[in-house]
């Protein structure tokens, strides 16, 4: 398949990549650029991975992905008011489970505040708040404390019972269901670790697998069940906007699963 022959779903996304995000954000400058050109940068960006699909795909989107630059875990905070930042309200993040805007300033660790989330748990691999994996912006998002807790390091899968500040959420005692606007989010999320990190420079080979028991070992599930959920929650205005943030102003790399959400299918 030739990277410029989108199928129709990349080609909205990538016509609506930059539409909607504003002039500056708090972290430094968000480029403009009209939606032809948009479409040509993916084409330019992803163009190691033409033609390709399953095993050779995911290599291939790797190599892609792997030239980032990195930030360390105490400036994960100001980006995290960039990246997130309500469309709404430019003095608010919106929390990704809750689903609830707040203060940026309104972060730390008392039951109110928000706190850095880390939808891979940093436990699934053991690479902690390393810079690398434990700082990588595609995968760290604001949540409140008490939520934030509660998801812990479980995987995620569907049902449960409902989850106190996070409406819509569910979990159980091996598993976590984000509300329904964010399922997508979520595997997108944890399919772009699995891509980024490989084994190959320093950090565990992480994977994603269909269990719910993962632990520690450097795996995270449900595959069948993300699979569905990126399917149902395509990438909206708010998720394309942040992957342009993070390639723009922080790592200069992109969730290809964002401009491409056809291609977890492709792999998985």
């Amino acid at each position: 398949m030739k990277m410029s022959r989108h199928s129709a779903w990349a080609v909205g996304l990538a016509a609506a990549t930059l539409i909607g995000i504003p002039a500056a954000a708090s972290a430094g400058t968000i480029r403009q650029a009209d939606t032809a050109a948009a479409a040509a940068a993916y084409d330019s960006y992803y163009a190691p991975a033409e033609g390709k699909t399953g095993a050779a795909l995911k290599t291939a989107l790797h190599d892609i992905v792997k030239n980032q630059s990195k930030i360390g875990y105490s400036s994960v905070w100001n980006a995290l008011k960039a990246t997130d930042q309500d469309p709404a309200n430019p003095n608010n993040v919106i929390l990704v489970y809750s689903g609830r805007s707040q203060s940026k300033s309104a972060y730390g660790g008392d039951s109110d505040d928000w706190n850095r989330e880390h939808v891979w748990a940093k436990s699934h691999g053991d690479f902690g708040t390393t810079t690398g994996p434990g700082t990588d912006l595609h995968h760290l998002r604001p949540e409140d404390v008490t939520v934030n807790n509660i998801r812990g390091n479980k995987d995620f899968d569907e049902g449960g019972s409902p989850v106190p500040e996070a409406p819509g959420s569910l979990t159980d005692a091996d598993s976590f269901e984000p509300r329904d606007a964010v399922k997508g989010d979520v595997a997108r999320m944890l399919l772009y670790m699995a891509v980024r990190y490989d084994g190959g420079d320093g950090f565990a080979d992480l994977e994603v697998n269909d269990r719910v028991d993962n632990g520690s070992a450097p795996a995270m599930g449900r595959i069948s069940v993300l699979k569905e959920w990126n399917r149902i929650d395509p990438p909206d205005a708010f998720e394309r906007r942040r992957n342009q943030v993070i390639f723009d102003v922080y790592q200069h790399n992109r969730n290809p699963f964002i401009d491409h959400p056809e291609w977890v299918d492709s792999i998985w």
